[in-house]
């Protein structure tokens, strides 16, 4: 049973395997979180919806972020998060974060992570990225910081004898008779320990699923990213908030206007170490814009991209860093030099043609600042979380940084409460929610792309809340004569469109409502932040008629999450 009484459509769950706790995803967050409670000595499951290491987290290049060098504090590192998310963070979960992250990083790497250090004196290398003002990045085989933190995660995992199931897309959180958390379904795909639809139950559910870059047809995410944590929670009754705030990476490599599926990421730390950003003249176009230039926070980045693309008439700006030459490139960024020549440019001789492609969702299911969702029993981390931390625009690095902080705190809550064995699930009476035609993925991405996506105005927005609605009410009916469509079967394809569909609603009811332009919700018909208005949150909840409640906090700081806090 969901809270809702909202669920997908899918076959019974026919085996089920029974834990104190399970961890869905197994970036940073969710491995750091399944690690720390198999400590605590709770039986931990881990399900992953592709392999151990196959999420978001091998695709960070830059680093993580936090104050580990000579000179720089946690506060400097609140400061420049407080700046780069634009009058929304939640100072309390930001200063959480920069005090807590240090020790988090040590950690990490006492559990086995290898950072880049100096040859003679071993001390972890730094670099810069956008929006900081001191050098606080660690990295990890100079741009593949992300594969390294990684397979020090898995190793250990499997070194834990920790319980794992690949290859399994979670479908729905179970809830018993009194509507606490009673362990989640799930789909296993492929050979296997199990196949098909089973269950695990657990008293605790830890979220860790990652992003929904692919919501928009070009995106640094990998195809996993298909929002299906968002989407649980949302069925289970959940709030999500801040899902307007999609960061655009200003540098992803641009591969021509129709590129769709996962992009290569040029990294902020070339710019770190370096790069300027220049049109096809060569003018350094960020000059004058900001006082850090090519390193303002993204969202300033990415618009300054975009508005001398539009000046000009082009498709794609220039990331120019030729003097670095071979022996820099080769030993710094190995990864993005490859990812450059395998599509025939080379850094080293010419620039780079770069333009903003979804990167990464500052909002997600609100928590408190132990982890804690509106659902009892349910938590939520890393990228599918909203800690308060990114507010309207994610300071660079910082991402890694909150999985592996919240992480601990959700595992330390979860050891502290003793969950007890749930009673037994409830079946809702409600029938399952419609299912999407897989086919309808692209025309999602399309919609949201061309509606909701680096530019917005309210034309825009209503016409990609149009285009979704007519989806979704042609899915919702079992044949619906104009479009001669039918609903879909059950199956990964289907409930992944399926999320697909709900959080884009989401996301366009947020951005058709927030009617200013902050962080990364660029609005061309409201140009100006609105401090007096809009400095607040929008938090959004799926109602049992599966319609969408939008309403709005009374400040910048969360309110209490109080279904959490009864408990």
């Amino acid at each position: 049973m969901t809270r809702t009484g909202i669920r997908l459509k899918a076959p019974a769950p026919g085996w089920t395997v029974d834990a104190d706790v399970v961890v869905v995803g197994s970036g940073v967050a969710g491995l750091t979180a399944a690690l720390r409670c198999t400590a605590a000595g709770l039986r931990t499951v881990v399900v992953t919806k592709a392999r151990l290491d196959d999420g978001s987290t091998r695709w960070a290049q830059g680093g993580i972020a936090a104050a580990l060098g000579d000179g720089d504090t946690p506060e400097q590192h609140l400061d420049d998060t407080l700046v780069a998310g634009a009058g929304l963070c939640d100072e309390e979960a930001v200063r959480t974060l920069v005090t807590e992250g240090p020790d988090a990083v040590r950690r990490l790497i006492d559990t086995g992570a290898l950072f880049d250090t100096d040859p003679e004196s071993g001390v972890i290398q730094l670099t810069r990225e956008g929006g900081h003002h001191r050098r606080r990045i660690a990295h990890a085989g100079g741009d593949a910081t992300g594969a390294e933190i990684s397979r020090a995660l898995v190793e250990a995992v499997r070194l834990a004898s920790l319980r794992t199931i690949e290859n399994a897309l979670v479908l729905d959180l179970l809830t018993d008779a009194d509507g606490r958390t009673a362990g989640v379904t799930l789909h296993v795909m492929g050979e296997g320990q199990h196949d098909g639809v089973g269950a695990v139950r657990a008293p605790a559910v830890v979220l860790a699923t990652g992003g929904m870059g692919q919501v928009f047809s070009a995106t640094t995410n990998p195809s996993v990213s298909t929002g299906d944590g968002v989407a649980l929670a949302l069925r289970a009754g959940a709030e999500v908030s801040d899902l307007e705030f999609v960061q655009f990476h200003p540098t992803v490599l641009f591969l021509g206007a129709d590129a769709e599926g996962q992009q290569p990421l040029v990294s902020e730390a070339v710019r770190g170490e370096g790069a300027h950003l220049v049109d096809a003249d060569g003018v350094r176009f960020m000059l004058g814009q900001h006082e850090l230039a090519e390193l303002a926070p993204r969202d300033i980045v990415a618009k300054g991209i975009m508005r001398r693309m539009r000046e000009q008439g082009t498709e794609h700006m220039y990331l120019d860093a030729r003097h670095f030459g071979a022996e820099m490139w080769e030993s710094r960024f190995p990864t993005i030099l490859a990812a450059c020549r395998s599509h025939g440019i080379d850094p080293v001789t010419e620039p780079i043609p770069v333009a903003p492609a979804a990167h990464y969702a500052s909002g997600g299911v609100r928590t408190d600042l132990r982890g804690r969702t509106t659902v009892p029993g349910l938590y939520a981390c890393g990228e599918v979380a909203c800690t308060g931390v990114h507010g309207a625009n994610r300071l660079a690095s910082n991402s890694l940084l909150e999985g592996l902080v919240f992480a601990e705190r959700i595992a330390d809550d979860i050891a502290a409460a003793h969950p007890a064995t749930p009673g037994p699930a409830v079946q809702s009476a409600e029938a399952p929610g419609p299912l999407l035609d897989p086919a309808t993925r692209i025309e999602i991405q399309r919609i949201m792309t061309a509606g909701a996506g680096v530019l917005r105005s309210e034309a825009s927005l209503d016409h990609a809340a149009d285009a979704l609605e007519i989806l979704y009410r042609s899915a919702a009916s079992e044949a619906d004569q104009e479009h001669d469509t039918k609903e879909a079967e059950p199956g990964v394809d289907a409930w992944e469109a399926t999320n697909l569909l709900l959080v884009s609603r989401v996301l366009v009811a947020a951005a058709r409502a927030r009617e200013e332009t902050r962080g990364c919700h660029w609005r061309e018909d409201r140009p100006d932040r609105d401090d007096a208005t809009w400095r607040r949150h929008l938090v959004v909840r799926l109602t049992p008629d599966r319609t969408l409640a939008v309403h709005r906090t009374e400040s910048a700081s969360f309110p209490p999450v109080k279904a959490q806090r009864e408990q």
